[in-house]
C-alpha cells in the first residue's frame, strides 16, 4: 500500500485525496506507536460513532460525491481527530472511509449506468467523483466483477 502512495506520488498522477489523508495518518500513528523516544498511549476505541454522528457522515459523503471529499473535512464535520474519525467510523461501517466512498460512487455509477437516457462512461465517471473513466472501470470491476459497458447493456 505504502509503495502504491510513493509510486502515485512520483509519477504525479491524481490521488484520492481522502486515500491519500487515510494512509498518511496510518503511517504516522504507526511510527508513533513503534518508533517514538517518549511513549504517549493512543487510545483504542472500542465503540463506533453514534447513530447521530453518522448519519451525519453519510449524510455529507451522499450530498459530495462527485467532489474530492477529505478526511479533514469529514473529521472536522464531527468535531474530531481524522485519526479518532477513522478508527470509529471503520468500527461502525466495517470498512474504511475510502473504501466506503469508493463503494458509493460505485453505486451512483451503477444506478446512472440503468437510466434509459444514459450518459457516457467518461461522464458518469466524472459526475460520481472519480477521476476518469479508467478510474470508474477498475473501481467498478473490483466491487462488481463487470465493466460499466458491460452492466449498461444489461438494462
Amino acid at each position: 500500500m505504502l509503495c502504491q502512495f510513493a509510486k502515485g506520488i512520483d509519477s504525479g498522477t491524481p490521488l484520492e485525496r481522502l486515500y491519500v489523508d487515510s494512509l498518511t495518518h496510518a503511517l504516522v500513528v504507526h511510527l508513533l506507536k513503534h518508533y517514538a523516544a517518549r511513549r504517549s498511549e493512543i487510545p483504542e476505541y472500542e465503540d463506533g460513532l453514534s447513530k447521530h454522528q453518522l448519519r451525519r457522515a453519510i449524510d455529507y459523503i451522499q450530498s459530495h460525491l462527485e467532489q474530492d471529499i477529505k478526511l479533514a473535512d469529514l473529521a472536522e464535520l464531527l468535531g474530531m481527530s481524522q485519526y479518532y474519525f477513522c478508527r470509529l467510523f471503520r468500527q461502525s461501517m466495517g470498512v474504511s472511509p475510502y473504501k466506503y466512498v469508493i463503494r458509493q460512487r460505485v453505486e451512483r455509477a451503477k444506478t446512472l449506468l440503468q437510466q434509459p437516457q444514459r450518459m457516457t462512461i467518461a461522464d458518469i465517471a466524472l459526475e460520481c467523483g472519480f477521476s476518469n473513466q479508467s478510474h470508474l472501470c477498475k473501481h467498478f470491476r473490483n466491487l462488481t466483477g463487470t465493466t460499466p459497458k458491460a452492466y449498461s447493456k444489461g438494462f
